[in-house]
């Protein structure tokens, strides 16, 4: 064990604990070395070595891309092999 350690506790997920064990098995780690690992990334590049998102999109997102599909799988919608060819009609 390395010199100068010290213990760090706190509670997680039963559930996302295992997975997270059984992932950095899969990497050769154990959770300390991944939290190591983590740790001196994050103090290293001065800040969580990842980003962090909300990736849920919210109702106007959700109601364009519900559009989208529609536009895209309605035949009476005229559809543009290019943008080139989209843009000559709507210059016209």
């Amino acid at each position: 064990m390395a010199k100068n350690t010290s213990n760090v506790s706190f509670r997680i997920d039963s559930d996302l604990k295992a997975q997270a064990d059984t992932l950095f098995s899969q990497l050769g780690l154990n959770m300390t070395t991944a939290f190591n690992i983590f740790l001196r990334q994050a103090v290293r590049e001065g800040c969580i070595p990842f980003d962090i998102t909300i990736n849920t999109p919210n109702t106007e997102t959700i109601m364009a891309l519900l559009e989208a599909e529609h536009i895209a799988r309605d035949p009476s919608i005229r559809h543009y092999d290019d943008v080139e060819e989209a843009l000559k009609e709507l210059k016209s």
